[in-house]
């Protein structure tokens, strides 16, 4: 007769039986064994992906040859940069504001914050598009030279709630008495800032900026939208090159793109370190 358990099973007791440890191996290979064909046939000496006949390196000759191409990815460098470094300032004023202050609306404004992370990308790429024909029909290249000013506006838009959560995350952290004892040894508003809480914030603002940088230079659907006819980012330019077929020369660039948002969105994690466990050392919230 087997002898009767002491104490319930825990959540995590679970991922020690097999079955559960099969089921978590299953959902891995269903997620990344096609990111790990794709890759590997970028380096495929044929036309045809199905048939392997032989290691080369030349489909990622002519990707960093291909001047469409390039010029794409310089497209998605240049909005990427632009919108991260302005998601990064907006990000930040908001989380600071969100956490330190009370005032009416606060519950609204929260809420509202996450609308751009909820709400499905197709919904927001058709609004955008609506209000940039029909609300703001501004000239062509009068916002940027590259005319890439409306894909810059709609990747802000929906780039700075991501670093407002990961920022206010990491000040949920922070210790009020450091603040308390700058204004006791006579620092201002604006010392205690840049003194006492960014060096606190310092690595969730680079998180964040290089969360906002993925989330940009990944984009498809809202960019999709938002382009002019003269305008085509590095995904856009994928997608236009998959619709004909799915040559080593795609998978070669989807390779590209996949390794720079890997290593950037492990990056973001690693500065960004476990919210929980550094919220479950803060010390309370005495005020």
């Amino acid at each position: 007769m087997a002898k009767a358990r002491k104490y319930p099973v825990g959540p995590l007791e679970y991922l020690r039986r097999w079955q559960m440890q099969a089921w978590l191996a299953a959902v891995g290979l269903f997620l990344y064994v096609p990111l790990i064909a794709l890759m590997a046939f970028s380096f495929n000496d044929s036309r045809r992906n199905i048939v392997w006949k032989g290691f080369t390196l030349k489909y990622y000759d002519k990707a960093f040859h291909d001047a469409s191409l390039i010029e794409a990815f310089g497209n998605s460098l240049t909005i990427a940069a632009v919108s991260t470094v302005v998601s990064l300032a907006l990000g930040a004023m908001v989380a600071l504001v969100l956490w330190r202050f009370r005032f009416p609306g606060k519950t609204v404004l929260d809420g509202a914050l996450a609308l751009p992370i909820v709400v499905p990308e197709i919904c927001m790429g058709v609004a955008m598009l609506v209000f940039f024909a029909r609300v703001m029909p501004w000239p062509q290249g009068l916002i940027w030279p590259l005319n890439l000013g409306a894909i810059i506006i709609a990747h802000i838009s929906f780039s700075f709630p991501f670093v407002a959560v990961v920022v206010r995350a990491r000040m949920a952290s922070f210790n009020r008495e450091m603040e308390e004892a700058a204004r006791d040894l006579g620092a201002g508003e604006w010392r205690t800032i840049v003194d006492v809480i960014l060096p606190h914030m310092a690595p969730s603002l680079v998180a964040g900026a290089l969360l906002a940088f993925t989330l940009s230079l990944d984009d498809f659907v809202i960019t999709f939208f938002t382009a002019g006819p003269d305008t085509v980012t590095f995904p856009v330019k994928v997608y236009s090159m998959v619709r004909f077929s799915v040559t080593p020369e795609v998978n070669a660039a989807s390779t590209i793109l996949i390794v720079l948002t890997v290593i950037l969105t492990a990056v973001a994690l690693r500065l960004q370190g476990d919210p929980a466990v550094t919220a479950g050392h803060a010390p309370a919230d005495k005020s």
